[in-house]
């Protein structure tokens, strides 16, 4: 098995000098160099081979015991020194000072077709920033991560990739639900892949300790190589890098928006700087199109992550980022420009997402209107998200409002409903719907094979994960793969796996981890 290892984080920015693997705050450094804990007995359940292509892997060397020890923490790969990045971020809107790699340990960075891809382990062990924790992780939480980051590419979502997904052969001990009934769990590993896992956070640590000199040297490596476009080491270089985050941020939470997944933990150390869907820890998808859904427990209350407010919190941790990177410029108007464009390319972004979502390739001013009335009677009765747009393409400009209606029917978890003063409701809209197609260009055909080209027939819903959880859980790992083979196109009819495309069953609708998730893992 041979990668073509090109190590850059590890060797052009500064190390912590202290080697021990005790939790500690850590000063002036990027990061921590961290062996992995020696599982006591790996095994690897599942690869991307897509992924393990992109790295230079072939199925061959995916089947190795290098590929499974090197893949779990058994093993070092000669010549590289693994490491945990050191950040800070906001949780939850408070400042949490430092936290860093808790249990993520980056392996190496390897170049293959001129893309350079970072290699990073997550449940491999402890490292200085895992504070009480002990850097491990269980089968449930992985296999939610393994299988969403995959199916997330193939949404055209940007996001980090998974390589594998492993067994340690330990028992991990978690409180699934924060309600001190801990138990032991599959303790298990997943090989994350991305061109860089530098966040928000990273920026933050440096400049909450004001050591601009370090702050400076980070950033000018994120340019130097992830920003090549940009010439690095000027204050306009920072201000053009700092527009480019908004506008990938912005793409990626556009994305998030069009096919229904909430992140659940925007807290700024999960923020990336590439702007690509990181951490996947209790996410979901919309079941009932509802704008105040979070998936994580921990956000019940407040709901500060929920659906509806994940532009505004991209948003508002774009303000912290620009905080930490005006102790580069000193100049605040280049940021405040930067943050009010973002407003303003929403405002652009998000119609025109929802415009292609109702097949509407022309502009036409009435469409505010008829998508913000869709918006509000999406949430009169509970229509699940996914299956209603799907099926919204097979209306057609011969359709009345009773027939379009009809065709939507599996959308709706309670048809009845409709006849309790919901029906006019949506007549009106359908009517209007029906109208504002017969203004377009386009055929029905054309229409509805540009819409099934955005709205997914198939997306990871909670449910799903968790069958495949509690499938793999027994011993059953077949599910995981079937999954991962049908989320590979989730544009596609698929008809043999029509069984897939429906409603959250009445069973998914309070079972632990079908309906709201912990940050356990």
């Amino acid at each position: 098995m041979q990668l073509n290892i090109q190590d850059t984080f590890n060797k052009k920015l500064p190390a912590d000098p202290n080697k021990n693997n005790g939790r500690r705050q850590v000063f002036e450094s990027c990061f921590s160099y961290v062996t992995p804990k020696t599982p006591a007995q790996p095994s690897v359940l599942h690869v991307s081979e897509e992924t393990a292509a992109l790295v230079g892997l072939t199925k061959v060397d995916t089947q190795s015991p290098d590929f499974r020890d090197i893949f779990t923490g058994a093993k070092v790969i000669d010549g590289t020194n693994p490491f945990a990045m050191c950040y800070g971020g906001h949780q939850f809107g408070n400042w949490a000072g430092q936290l860093g790699d808790g249990r993520a340990i980056n392996l190496t960075e390897v170049v293959e077709k001129n893309q350079r891809w970072a290699l990073q382990l997550k449940g491999a062990g402890p490292t200085p920033y895992s504070r009480s924790a002990d850097g491990l992780a269980v089968l449930r939480s992985s296999v939610r991560e393994h299988l969403c980051s995959e199916a997330m590419f193939h949404l055209g979502v940007p996001t980090t990739r998974s390589l594998s997904l492993s067994l340690s052969g330990d028992q991990v001990l978690r409180d699934v639900l924060y309600n001190g009934n801990s138990a032991y769990e599959k303790g298990a590993i997943v090989c994350r892949v991305a061109p860089s896992f530098i966040r928000f956070g990273n920026f933050q640590i440096f400049a909450s300790r004001r050591d601009k000199a370090n702050l400076q040297k980070l950033t000018d490596y994120t340019i130097q190589n992830f920003f090549p476009e940009i010439e690095s080491g000027t204050k306009e270089s920072y201000i053009a890098f700092f527009n480019s985050v908004v506008d990938k941020t912005l793409k990626m939470v556009i994305h998030w928006q069009r096919v229904g997944f909430v992140h659940g933990v925007m807290n700024t150390d999960n923020m990336s700087i590439l702007g690509l869907t990181i951490d996947f820890g209790p996410y979901g998808w919309l079941e009932g199109y509802d704008k105040g859904w979070t998936p994580n427990t921990t956000d019940r209350q407040h709901k500060r992550y929920r659906y509806g407010n994940q532009l505004s919190i991209a948003l508002w941790n774009l303000y912290q980022l620009a905080n930490a990177l005006y102790i580069l410029v000193e100049d605040a108007k280049p940021f405040e420009d930067a943050l009010e464009r973002y407003k303003s390319d929403y405002a652009k972004a998000y119609p025109q997402m929802m415009r292609d979502k109702l097949g509407l390739a022309q502009k036409v001013d009435k469409d505010f209107e008829l998508i913000a009335e869709l918006e509000e009677i999406l949430e009169l009765t509970e229509t699940d998200m996914t299956v209603f747009f799907r099926l919204l393409s097979n209306i057609t400009t011969e359709d009345t409002a009773s027939s379009a209606l009809e065709k939507l029917q599996k959308a709706f978890y309670e048809p009845e409903e409709l006849i309790r003063g919901i029906l006019a409701n949506w007549q009106a809209w359908l009517s209007n719907y029906i109208v504002r197609l017969q203004k377009e260009d386009q055929s029905d055909f054309a229409r509805k094979a540009f819409m099934d080209s955005v709205n997914p027939k198939f997306v990871l819903r909670n449910y799903m994960a968790q069958l495949a959880i509690d499938a793999a859980e027994n011993g059953n790992y077949d599910l995981i793969d079937e999954l991962y083979q049908l989320l590979k196109l989730p544009y596609a009819e698929q008809k043999e796996h029509e069984k897939w495309f429906a409603k959250r069953p009445e069973w998914a609708r309070h079972k632990v981890g079908c309906s709201m998730l912990s940050c356990s893992s």
